[in-house]
């Protein structure tokens, strides 16, 4: 039952129900208005784009068409400008050609003068090489004559040498000038090896003896005799010898030699109280030396046995450089005492330098002192000048001044 302004309605009512259907007939109108009008809407909603679109695609047909017009017009410019630049093409190539073909004739033309020129320069060098073959072979010959001249000086000298071999020859011949020739080499050397004042050449023994050179040597061991000797004959004789017998008899006719120069040294140069005790044998000629070195050294032990030592050329000056050495330290012993005296004098020399030295070391710092102290007075001064410069009364009051300061009072009156 529906109860309305005091009025009863029961649902059995045909008059409600005609109400209710008629409400519900006017609701579903309703809602079919509301669902047009919405459905419309979106009609219209979902026409706006599609009418832009539309427009959109009748903009792109008008400008599909101003393209193609335009692309039209761009092949019409494209076909125009590549017909000029073939003409330009074609004219620049016959422009090439033109110069290219203006290059060529001028290569060609400088290409001729170069030839020329250098066909004329090469007729030149020619013409000047064989101008200075001509000189060349001047001088070749010129300097041929002079060489050709050097050869017969040469040969001159040669000559002259072979002359002087021979003269040499001769010499070593002689036994007095074979010698002469051994004192000389012996001279030679000893001059090299030793002062002046060491040696004596020729001098005169006690005995009368005049020896080739005496090595003034100290005691021990003495004064020693030098002697030179050259068996030359026997040496060339044992050189000489082709069978057995003429070697035997050569080598006899070598100890024979060099015994009796052993003998003869040993006898007139070896004195007690005089020489030392041994001499030297000079032999000038190291080619003995070595001879009898190598195949009589017996002889070399019998001059030990005399005390005559067998020297060359090469160890005398060895020898005498020991003897050299000797000679020097006897001067030294002998020197000693006055480089004693030289050494008192110089220690007492180093002793008043030391002592004038700390005098000095003592005016210096003496000197240094007073340099300190006239310092301390100039910082001293420095500083009052620049109190004074700088005059205030309160710092003088801080410095315990003021008594001695007038005090500034107003007068009375």
């Amino acid at each position: 039952m529906i109860t309305i302004s005091g009025q009863t309605y029961t649902l059995e009512d045909p008059a409600v129900i005609a109400a209710l259907v008629a409400g519900a007939v006017i609701l579903l109108v309703l809602v079919l208005l509301i669902m047009a009008v919405r459905a419309a809407g979106r009609s219209a909603r979902m026409a706006a784009p599609l009418s832009q679109q539309i427009q959109a695609l009748g903009g792109f047909v008008q400008q599909l068409g101003a393209s193609q017009e335009r692309l039209q017009g761009g092949l019409q410019t494209v076909s125009d400008t590549q017909a000029n630049a073939q003409t330009q093409m074609i004219q620049s190539m016959e422009a090439r050609l033109a110069s290219v073909q203006q290059q060529m004739q001028d290569r060609l033309a400088d290409n001729a003068a170069k030839s020329a020129r250098a066909m004329a320069e090469m007729q030149e060098r020619m013409t000047q090489t064989l101008h200075g073959s001509s000189k060349q072979t001047t001088t070749s010959l010129t300097q041929l004559q002079e060489r050709l001249a050097s050869i017969d000086k040469a040969q001159d000298n040669i000559t002259k040498l072979s002359g002087d071999v021979l003269s040499l020859q001769d010499i070593l011949s002689n036994k007095q000038t074979r010698g002469s020739f051994g004192e000389i080499q012996l001279h030679d050397i000893v001059s090299k090896a030793l002062p002046a004042d060491a040696y004596s050449m020729q001098a005169t023994l006690s005995n009368g003896k005049r020896p080739d050179c005496l090595i003034h040597l100290p005691n021990p061991p003495g004064p020693i005799v030098i002697d030179s000797k050259f068996p030359l004959e026997a040496y060339e004789a044992l050189r000489r010898a082709d069978t057995e017998y003429e070697l035997k008899e050569a080598a006899r006719a070598m100890r024979v030699a060099v015994k009796a120069h052993i003998d003869a040294i040993s006898g007139k140069y070896i004195l007690d109280g005089e020489t030392a005790d041994g001499a030297l044998m000079f032999l000038p000629s190291e080619a003995v030396y070595a001879e009898l070195h190598a195949n009589f050294g017996e002889l070399t032990r019998y001059g030990f046995e005399k005390r005559v030592w067998i020297v060359s050329p090469t160890t005398c000056m060895a020898t005498l450089n020991t003897m050299r050495a000797i000679l020097k330290d006897a001067r030294m012993r002998e020197q000693a005492g006055a480089i004693r005296k030289e050494l008192g004098l110089l220690h007492g020399d180093v002793e008043r330098l030391v002592t004038r030295v700390g005098n000095l070391d003592r005016h210096f710092g003496q000197a240094r002192k007073d340099v300190d102290e006239i310092m301390i007075s100039s910082e001293k001064t420095a500083k009052r000048a620049g109190r004074l410069h700088n005059f205030d009364f309160e710092e003088l009051a801080e410095d315990k001044v003021s008594s001695t300061v007038v005090p500034l009072t107003k007068p009375e009156g």
